[in-house]
């Protein structure tokens, strides 16, 4: 660029700044503003609210912050000096100028809110951020003025949605427009019948609410065409909370699916009803709980118990809570897995064949760990974080999905195909199958069925650990957190058939959903009991469950 051209640039720069700053400080400008100011200083909530549109409509880049700064209640009059206060941190600035007071004047009197002018607050808001830059900004201000249905944004919402190109953004404008002409009864009937097409589109319980609550007066075709949609946006929530009903089943199903496979195999290969399995899933959720804190201290600390002797190992900078479950999915695995074939060497190899005596003893080691997590952790709830991917949610259509129960829908199916897998494939599942159908005719072929016992206990114990690990993503890590589950376990396993796996997928799932959509008709607890009283009866009829295993000892 030769130098003529850039100085004539520069030029033309220089020249539009001294422009816009006339502009912005002009009379008429400036005038609006102070004069919008000035019907703070009354104490009324009338002329507050007179001042919070001027503020919105006088366009000044002043007006943001005051309003902002009003809905937080940060804004204040000083009567002496009739100026507006913004409060800074300790420090209070003059609204009109910037400039810093200090002292600040001793008579000082906030503005005070009411709910008429919270909703006021918020449409001005939302109409001064309508033409931001971010998408994100001018999406949450066509919200807002959804919610305040402010009139005095109807200009503010079609200069915006004659410029928007953003799809979310344009949509949003779009109901927001229709929330404000349908609420108004100055407004041309044929808008409003196009606005009430617009809610219908919408199809959502704030739509239904406005389609509901017409003004006096409104002409009768409005009404019937408001009361058309609102019976079609009925009919459309109702399919969607079915939907919604059958996703929380699943979700509730997943989790059953984690707590009951371990339990299937114990109970399937051993014949052991374990009552401990619900403190299996316990400990994997306090082992998640144990390497979020060592993340969060940077360091895992190792010591003897009543001395001070120990030792710090620190852990890398770089490592955060969102590799905190990758890390304690294998752990809790591990902990529990061996903990479980400690009950096994150590108790339970004692009482086969002893169905009630092992039913008690293991009853008793349940609360035993019980009492130890209490000792050592103490019995109130612990906190345990959901990693940044597993937070939040999305929406299809009505239907809210969550992240976290997302992700432990998948890694229950992960799970019990890789438990699949390993049944199937490997030479511990050809042996642990083996030992299901017939136990004597495995030990006559060599194979060792108290060490497949001991393996079998601890595989089913380690898959408890890391259900307790997924669990600790959506319920309270307590001491108690097992006995919430074991009930419902044991439910899913006779049903689906003990020790076969895909019965207890689909009993999982069943009973999940079942569950859910009896929830909403008897209640929590009447649901689980006529869930309960359902089972008793298909038992009564099918002994075995959905899916009977096969094999000579299985049928003797």
């Amino acid at each position: 660029m030769s130098p003529g051209r850039r100085r004539l640039r520069a030029l033309f720069v220089a020249t539009f700044a001294v422009l816009l700053t006339l502009v912005l400080t002009s009379p008429t400008f400036a005038d609006a503003f102070d004069d919008a100011l000035a019907n703070f200083f009354t104490n009324s909530y009338a002329d507050t609210e007179v001042g919070v549109t001027a503020l919105a409509a006088a366009g000044d880049f002043r007006a943001a912050p005051v309003l902002k700064a009003l809905q937080d209640g940060k804004l204040a009059v000083d009567p002496s000096s009739r100026r507006v206060l913004i409060e800074d941190g300790v420090a209070w600035r003059d609204a009109a100028s910037g400039a810093a007071m200090s002292p600040a004047p001793a008579d000082l009197k906030r503005v005070r809110l009411n709910n008429r002018l919270r909703r006021a607050v918020d449409a001005a808001l939302g109409a001064l951020t309508l033409r931001a830059p971010d998408p994100a900004r001018r999406l949450e201000a066509a919200q807002a003025v959804f919610k305040s249905r402010d009139a005095g944004a109807l200009a503010a919402v079609d200069a915006a949605l004659a410029q928007e190109t953003d799809a979310r953004v344009k949509a949003a404008l779009a109901d927001a427009r229709a929330a404000i002409l349908i609420t108004s009864a100055e407004a041309p009937e044929a808008a409003r019948i196009e606005a009430v097409a617009v809610l219908r589109e919408r199809g959502d319980q704030s739509a239904l609410a406005l389609l509901g609550s017409l003004p006096p007066g409104t002409p009768a075709i409005l009404q019937r065409a408001a009361d058309s949609a609102a019976s079609a946006i009925r009919g459309r929530l109702q399919v969607w909370e079915a939907v919604q009903n059958a996703w929380y089943g699943l979700s509730l199903g997943s989790v059953l699916l984690l707590a009951a496979i371990g339990l299937a195999i114990t109970f399937g290969v051993m014949g052991v009803i374990n009552m401990a399995h619900g403190e299996m899933v316990m400990l994997g959720a306090y082992t998640t709980f144990v390497v979020q804190e060592a993340i969060r201290q940077k360091a895992i600390v190792l010591s003897l118990p009543g001395t001070d002797i120990g030792v710090i190992l620190p852990l890398p900078a770089a490592l955060t809570l969102d590799w905190s479950l990758p890390i304690a999915v294998p752990l809790a695995f591990v902990v529990t897995g061996l903990v479980g074939i400690l009950i096994e060497r150590s108790v339970i190899r004692f009482l086969y064949g002893r169905p009630l005596e092992t039913l008690l003893a293991t009853w008793g080691i349940s609360l035993i760990l019980q009492q130890a997590v209490r000792t050592g952790f103490g019995p109130t709830n612990k906190e345990v974080s959901n990693p940044s991917w597993m937070s939040g949610a999305f929406e299809i259509g009505q239907l809210a999905i969550t992240w976290n129960r997302l992700w432990i829908l998948c890694f229950s199916l992960a799970t019990f195909a890789l438990l699949l897998t390993m049944l199937r494939w490997t030479r511990l599942g050809l042996e642990m199958r083996a030992v299901t159908q017939n136990r004597s005719m495995a030990a006559a072929v060599g194979i060792r069925t108290a060490r497949i016992d001991a393996l079998t206990f601890g595989l089913g114990s380690g898959i408890a650990g890391i259900a307790g690990v997924a669990l600790s993503q959506i319920d309270n890590v307590s001491p108690n957190l097992g006995q919430s589950y074991i009930i419902d376990s044991f439910m899913v396993v006779v049903f689906g058939g003990v020790g076969n796996l895909w019965g207890t997928l689909v009993g999982a799932f069943t009973l999940g959903i079942a569950n859910k959509f009896l929830e909403p008709f008897a209640g929590a607890v009447l649901g689980k009991i006529a869930i309960l009283v359902l089972i008793i009866l298909f038992i009564q009829r099918r002994p075995r469950g959905l899916f009977a295993l096969k094999g000579r000892a299985v049928e003797a």
